[in-house]
């Protein structure tokens, strides 16, 4: 008989409680036995109706609650390094929400962590890699399909950005997912950043640098360029496009359903990043119960998470001070390799 596998889920905003419904609703060989958030109110809503499962306002303790045998991280990013660390503590499954750490150092500090167990315990939820339209582009680079990679053309856009997003948040908060994309995509790290403004859009709020272009530079010689516009103000809408010395192939162009009534056709734009991506969620969580079953990860690990907060950190200092920002980043070690 399969055993099936605890979860103990730290977080429970817009991320967390879509996990929780998640495991409830499509993903096998799993249970959430444990919750936390430091708003009591907002644990309890997320575990209504929910049978057997623990609620508590302290990361610690839920992933020492019975029956936990994994953690999924859905904290917001500063808390992440200490629920990381405790969750390591614990040689206990990882699965967490980009990003690992807000900044490298932190990151290293997790990394550090990994390789005083020797093994790979902690994955990093960049979704896109669970794409069917993403993993076609990356069989077909891989197999040559286009030739060398020249160019990756990016665009990122929502309706609207939240209240609380700050122009730097453009680029930790959303470009990170180009930056890890364009890595395992092109199996190249990024060696330096740039990042330009145009004028703000009038639907952007006051000070807010949106839209922005990024470009990245990377170590095999290719060139990222990612459009980052988050109050574009019809929809979401994600789509890369990869320019090889023989060709070129895109994705995100399909997917939508297309309405013809009335003498009119049109496309519908998802609304919101768990909408275009719930099959890639729900696949990056299968394969994750699947490998923390097994005690390890099956996807971007802490190298991955490390890299990306490398990159996320040159982009803001280029932000900042308007020129091109080379990547700094330590040694890979041999477990990451």
């Amino acid at each position: 008989m399969t055993s099936t596998l605890g979860i103990a889920v730290i977080g429970t905003g817009k991320m967390g409680a879509d996990h929780v419904r998640r495991f409830g609703r499509s993903v096998g060989g799993a249970r959430v036995v444990a919750v936390a958030d430091p708003d009591g109110d907002r644990v309890k809503e997320a575990v209504a109706g929910l049978e057997g499962v623990s609620a508590h306002t302290d990361a610690e303790a839920a992933m020492s609650a019975p029956g936990v045998g994994a953690v999924l991280i859905a904290s917001p990013g500063p808390a992440h390094e200490e629920a990381l660390l405790a969750a390591l503590a614990r040689e206990l499954p990882v699965l967490c929400e980009k990003p690992l750490t807000p900044d490298p150092a932190g990151a290293l500090r997790v990394l550090e962590a990994e390789l005083r167990l020797g093994r790979r315990l902690v994955q990093v939820g960049f979704m896109r890699r669970f794409d069917a339209e993403y993993e076609r582009l990356k069989e077909l680079l891989d197999a040559g399909g286009i030739g060398r990679p020249m160019f990756l053309h990016c665009r990122h856009r929502n309706a609207a950005s939240p209240s609380f997003f700050t122009s730097g948040m453009l680029i930790s908060d959303s470009v990170v997912h180009e930056v890890d994309a364009a890595r395992w995509l092109l199996g190249q790290e990024v060696a330096a950043v740039t990042v330009l403004s145009p004028a703000a859009s009038s639907a952007a709020p006051e000070g807010l640098r949106d839209p922005q272009l990024v470009l990245l530079e990377t170590s095999g010689g290719a060139i990222v360029d990612v459009e980052i516009f988050v109050n574009c103000g019809f929809g979401y809408q994600v789509q890369v496009e990869a320019v090889g010395e023989a060709g070129s192939a895109r994705i995100g162009d399909a997917g939508a359903m297309v309405v013809q009534t009335a003498g009119r056709r049109y496309d519908e734009i998802p609304q919101d990043f768990t909408v275009r991506f719930a099959d890639a969620y729900d696949r990056q969580l299968r394969r994750w119960v699947s490998a923390a079953a097994r005690g390890g990860v099956d996807g971007p690990d802490v190298w991955d998470g490390y890299a990306a907060a490398a990159v996320s950190e040159a982009g803001l200092t280029a932000l900042r001070i308007g020129t091109r920002t080379a990547v700094e980043l330590v040694e890979r070690p041999l477990l990451y390799r």
